[in-house]
């Protein structure tokens, strides 16, 4: 089916917006397939813009953080079923926010193994040049990708690790625990204490579920796909980059990364 522009673009905006693809379909009357494969075209262009467009930028404050999805069943089903393909269960998305400018930096996703690290931190050595500040979480593997990705840049690297209070039941098991304590663990250079922090990555990955429909918690919408979901992340974050106004910004993240120098609309995320 080839859809008129105006459909196409109220396809993607909807999609954009929070919704899943069959609300959509029952909004336009577009049928789910055709937004699915206008979803495919999307995201690989998108995907291709990001690359193109996000390369060799000066930076001061990178924070990097991973957020959990899955892909057609959950990682314990796709276990008990015995099930190998790497396209289904655990969809861990890697991402790197600047701190300051709010860019979305560098994306992939992947497992929550050694490999995919390296594989985001080459993407993010890729998007940036010279020196500047890394923080993350505790997770082991970034000590070896970022050093090994980002040494040469001559990097200042911290993680930052929180000790959580024990779990809750009842009506509370699904609020965040209680964060007791902060441990600042300098791990490469000579990070700047008052700088180490992941609270910017961490409110992206809550806006990225507020944002994409497939990744909502406690709801029944998932991608069936691989393709799908990372479909949705590349056109999510095109859109954030260069159609979002940030609140506290009041201009795009690329704006004010000096990327360009006025809003895009999704004509023209689709037309660049």
């Amino acid at each position: 089916m080839i859809l008129a522009e105006a459909k196409a673009l109220m396809c993607i905006n909807l999609l954009v917006e929070g919704n899943s693809v069959r609300s959509t379909e029952r909004i336009t009357g577009v049928h789910r397939d055709t937004i699915l494969d206008l979803l495919l075209s999307v995201g690989a262009k998108c995907e291709r813009l990001l690359e193109d467009r996000i390369r060799g930028l000066p930076v001061r404050d990178v924070e990097l953080d991973e957020i959990w999805g899955f892909v057609g069943m959950k990682q314990k089903m796709k276990n008990f079923l015995g099930i190998e393909s790497d396209e289904l269960g655990d969809a861990y998305c890697f991402i790197a926010i600047e701190r300051n400018t709010k860019l979305i930096l560098a994306w992939h996703l992947g497992q929550r193994t050694r490999p995919d690290p390296v594989a985001f931190t080459e993407k993010l050595a890729r998007a940036t040049v010279g020196g500047f500040q890394v923080s993350t979480d505790g997770f082991i593997p970034y000590r070896d990708a970022v050093v090994y990705s980002l040494g040469g840049q001559y990097v200042d690297f911290a993680q930052i690790v929180k000790v959580y209070a024990a779990s809750r039941e009842g009506e509370q098991r699904y609020s965040p625990a209680e964060v007791i304590d902060c441990v600042k663990t300098p791990i490469f250079g000579d990070p700047d204490p008052a700088r180490i922090c992941t609270s910017h990555i961490e409110r992206q990955n809550l806006t990225v579920r507020m944002s994409m429909r497939r990744m909502t918690r406690l709801t029944n919408a998932f991608s069936k796909k691989w393709l799908n979901h990372k479909a949705a992340y590349a056109l999510y974050f095109a859109h954030y980059n260069f159609c979002r106004i940030h609140t506290t910004l009041r201009v795009t993240p690329a704006m004010e990364s000096g990327i360009t120098d006025h809003i895009w609309s999704l004509a023209d995320l689709l037309t660049n």
